[in-house]
């Protein structure tokens, strides 16, 4: 039985990987803040026994030490970052509230590179050996071409950056990396004009996941597979 390993499950894209992944016979480590009020989890772990929930927020790395270091023998396959933040909406140049800024950067980039070196070992136990992200499109310099949403952009194409300095210190382990972009999803971050499920992303991304090579290592693609440019 394959294992992946997940943050910010307890919702959303997130929630729906988890039950995609635990359908398709995986045994999922699922991590949220906090899990006393993930209903949702505990419903899908009344029908899955290879479901376990665990206690995590990212940037609490003492926490993610602690939890890592309970793991230390246990194989991982695949560790998905799926934890993030937007931060505020409606800001114009001028504007740009800069502890909000600290506070996503440490989310979305800082948090992910900490899992990253936390779970490494259980990730060399592993069979498929993939640390994947959810980025997004708008970090894409090549595709900004409207500018504006400093911060969240600015996170993104960092955690980019994170994801392919990765890609070369861990390859020569066998450990893939990879940033995905899960497409504009009905969830509260995307709202509800958004333009697919988070079921329908879900999907995409973990074919994506199930075909990835070591030539993709380090690259960024959408759910249906297509690489973004940088």
């Amino acid at each position: 039985m394959n294992t992946l390993f997940i943050t910010g499950a307890n919702r959303g894209i997130g929630l729906a990987l988890v039950k995609l992944y635990l359908e398709q016979g995986w045994r999922v480590l699922a991590s949220c803040r906090a899990p006393q009020s993930a209903d949702a989890l505990w419903q899908l772990e009344q029908q899955f026994s290879h479901l376990q929930i665990v206690a995590l927020d990212i940037t609490n790395y003492a926490q993610m030490t602690k939890l890592a270091a309970s793991l230390t023998d246990v194989p991982i396959d695949l560790v998905i970052n799926n934890a993030g933040v937007y931060g505020p909406k409606g800001y114009a140049f001028g504007d740009c509230d800069v502890e909000q800024w600290k506070r996503v950067m440490e989310v979305n980039v800082i948090a992910p590179l900490k899992l990253a070196e936390a779970f490494t070992p259980q990730l060399r136990l592993g069979k498929l050996k993939t640390f994947a992200v959810l980025s997004s499109k708008v970090g894409s310099m090549t595709n900004n071409t409207k500018g504006g949403g400093y911060i969240y952009r600015s996170s993104k194409a960092a955690l980019n950056s994170v994801i392919k300095s990765l890609s070369n210190d861990l390859l020569p382990e066998g450990i893939k990396t990879v940033a995905l972009h899960p497409g504009w999803v009905k969830t509260d971050m995307g709202g509800p004009n958004a333009l697919i499920s988070a079921e329908e992303s879900a999907q995409g991304l973990k074919q994506v996941l199930d075909e990835l090579h070591e030539a993709q290592s380090g690259g960024f693609y959408d759910y249906q597979g297509l690489a973004i440019p940088w």
